[in-house]
């Protein structure tokens, strides 16, 4: 662009102290932004100071001279100015003064940085060349994965994991059949440990984690399997610590942190007097425009909003802030208009429904939001040691909460970064503390994790629950990846729950559908059923059956919806999914017409303890999880072919040992011929 009188080009003549400032950009955007242009190439810099006597931007490119390069002032709030030959990598700093105070700032939208405590870096966002297109599955078939990236994988002790490592480990997540990674934040926070919602710099990449390149290359990389990444973002709050947007201008009221931060009351949070003024337009631009860059740029699929009760209201019990509900609804409708299809989750944990009505109706327009019916009693009534305390009609409640009637706007649970840490540890461990291996441990924690991927919502894993992960979380404490290989049975079961969840063998719709009907619950067994189903039929209906007793169940009449054969397709006792389970035979069954439940039909089932069992009809296009272990053939049906190889290999192992005792014997004989014809 044409300069005025007196500036001269960086590296021809000497910009002096008392020139006057650069022009205001008319260039678009905020923050530091490289451009090119016939002829020439810079920096374009833009900083909101609104209570600023001036601005100066210097950095490596001119030995951090504070006078050089004064930015102009566009009398709106604003100071900016275009600075030639300034390019991507070199590191940068606004000189902020006003009256008699001055100091040096990072910029609030430093797109990267050497440290918390360092200097902003000039960053390129078309340095990125994607390679892999992705289109989000649909929400109700979504199965999510709550990643710490610095705890995820971590192949340097004392070092955290970070992107690079974390794509080593991408496999596993496709083999396990996740299909969406919620990240927890990932943006600059002080040191190379946090749980992430600390951030100090909210458009920046924590650098412990690697560059924006590296999280772009992540996604992409993530993409190319089929798995969508969602953010999480953090505005109920700042920092509060190593922030150089506390009192950036030098202007504050009272004990208040000045032009990004409410000044008043309004300032306290649970985390520190750092919430961001929605009041003010400028402010509440940054946290939106921050939104939209996570899902444009960065190919985000969506983004969970964390703590967002904080954000409409000063505390759990504290007065309403009008202007924060009102930017939560315009965040929403702005990724509507500009980003439709991308998943927008609050976690506001009130039981609220107006979160995830439209704000058409006066609601904040979320898609879904943390279900905080769901994991309370689901864990409760798992986690406790005697079988009589276990009270399923709370569990038919959790499993039936909806709001506004669609499935698609609960994420369900029973470990969460908040439910294993902070007095809490990982479900296994809750159980038995000492022995967290134990049957007892990985009966319950494993039946919670059937009841998370068979009811209505989203399910969501946390972080190597898929095998027995134990303890409690922490951000210093990477995954223990050999007990993937110590409990590849229990990663087995969560592998074969998530493709039943996700239809994979096309004969449990039903399992994503919007349909639920807890038809049985038996208080006194500790047993509940329900039917899930989106428009019902053949390999549409699907019933599942929960023993939540350490007493197996055999010849028990429950309701079915169709007459028919039933096949069992998942039997949570079955031996390949813990070596010492009971094997406890989980067979097909014939609906017979007797009313049952409140259904026209009915059948008897046997299950074992603390086991899930999935019935659903018709052929699966692939074999489905082992159901009925007499089935040697697995022909659907038990006869004489599967007689025949029982009695081939008897007294010896192998095919025919159904109770895999390690020897083929009279005791699987009597298994075959009690399950003949099913």
């Amino acid at each position: 662009m044409k300069r005025g009188p007196g500036l001269a080009v960086v590296g021809v003549i000497a910009f002096t102290a008392s020139a006057m400032a650069l022009p205001p950009s008319t260039r678009p955007g905020v923050g530091a932004i490289p451009y090119t242009a016939t002829g020439q190439y810079g920096t374009t810099f833009r900083v909101f100071a609104p209570f600023a006597d001036s601005v100066a931007v210097g950095g490596t490119f001119n030995g951090w001279n504070s006078t050089q390069y004064p930015l102009g002032n566009e009398y709106n709030g604003y100071w900016s100015g275009d600075v030639p030959f300034v390019t991507a990598g070199q590191r940068y700093k606004f000189f902020v003064k006003r009256g008699t105070n001055s100091a040096w700032r990072n910029d609030p939208r430093a797109r990267d940085l050497t440290s918390s405590v360092g200097d902003s870096v000039i960053y390129n966002p078309a340095s990125y060349t994607w390679q892999h297109q992705f289109t989000m599955p649909q929400w109700r078939k979504l199965v999510m994965y709550e990643m710490h990236p610095g705890a995820f994988f971590a192949p340097t002790a004392g070092v955290p994991g970070n992107f690079a490592s974390a794509r080593q480990k991408l496999q596993h997540l496709q083999d396990l059949g996740i299909n969406a990674i919620a990240l927890m934040p990932i943006n600059e926070f002080p040191g190379d440990y946090s749980w992430g919602y600390n951030a100090s710099y909210p458009y920046s990449v924590e650098t412990a984690y690697g560059t924006p390149n590296d999280l772009k290359g992540f996604i992409d990389d993530s993409h190319s399997r089929g798995i969508g990444v969602m953010g999480d973002v953090v505005f109920n709050h700042l920092g509060p610590s190593d922030m150089d947007l506390w009192r950036f201008d030098h202007w504050y009221s009272g004990t208040g942190g000045g032009s990004y931060f409410f000044n008043d009351f309004r300032a306290s949070t649970p985390w520190g007097n750092t919430r961001p003024d929605y009041t003010r337009n400028e402010v509440r631009t940054f946290i939106k425009d921050n939104c939209l860059m996570w899902l444009d740029e960065f190919r985000m699929d969506g983004l969970r909003m964390d703590g967002t009760k904080y954000i409409r209201r000063t505390d759990q019990f504290g007065v309403d802030i009008p202007e924060g509900w009102s930017l939560l609804q315009w965040i929403n409708d702005s990724v509507n208009a500009t980003q439709p299809g991308k998943l927008m989750i609050a976690e506001d944990m009130d039981l609220n429904q107006w979160i995830g009505k439209t704000t058409g109706e006066g609601g904040a327009g979320f898609d879904s939001q943390w279900d905080s019916a769901f994991f309370p009693s689901i864990r409760g009534n798992l986690i406790t040691q005697n079988d009589s305390d276990r009270n399923m009609y709370a569990v038919k409640d959790a499993i039936l909460y909806s709001y506004n009637g669609q499935i698609e706007q609960r994420i369900i649970y029973t470990e969460s970064h908040d439910e294993v840490a902070n007095g809490k540890q990982r479900m296994p461990s809750e159980i038995w503390a000492s022995n967290p291996g134990s049957w007892y441990a990985r009966k319950r924690s494993m039946l919670g994790g059937a009841i998370v991927m068979t009811s209505p919502g989203i399910p969501m894993l946390f972080q190597g629950q898929e095998f027995l992960e134990d303890g409690w979380f922490q951000d210093n404490d990477p995954l223990d990846w050999s007990k993937a290989t110590t409990y590849a049975t229990t990663l087995r079961h969560y592998t074969d729950l998530i493709k039943l969840r996700k239809n994979a063998f096309s004969c449990t719709e039903g399992l994503s559908g919007q349909n639920t009907n807890v038809f049985h619950l038996n208080n006194t067994n500790k047993v509940i059923g329900m039917h899930r189903w989106q428009a019902g039929g053949v390999g549409d209906d699907v019933v599942v059956i929960f023993n939540f007793s350490t007493n197996p169940i055999s010849n028990y009449r429950v309701g079915f919806p169709r007459s028919g054969l039933w096949r069992c397709v998942f039997n949570g006792d079955w031996t390949g999914y813990g070596s010492d389970y009971a094997n406890h035979p989980c067979f097909d069954t014939e609906g017979n017409g007797l009313p049952w439940d409140g259904l026209g039909q009915s059948g008897l089932i046997s299950l074992g303890a603390y086991s899930c069992a999935i019935f659903t009809q018709g052929t699966c296009t692939d074999p489905p999880p082992p159901g009925n272990p007499a089935d040697l053939d697995s022909s659907g049906t038990v006869d004489g072919a599967d007689l025949g190889i029982l009695l081939g290999n008897w007294s010896g192992s192998g095919s025919g040992d159904i109770n895999e005792s390690g020897i083929v014997d009279g005791a699987d004989l009597g298994m075959l011929l009690s399950a003949w014809g099913s």
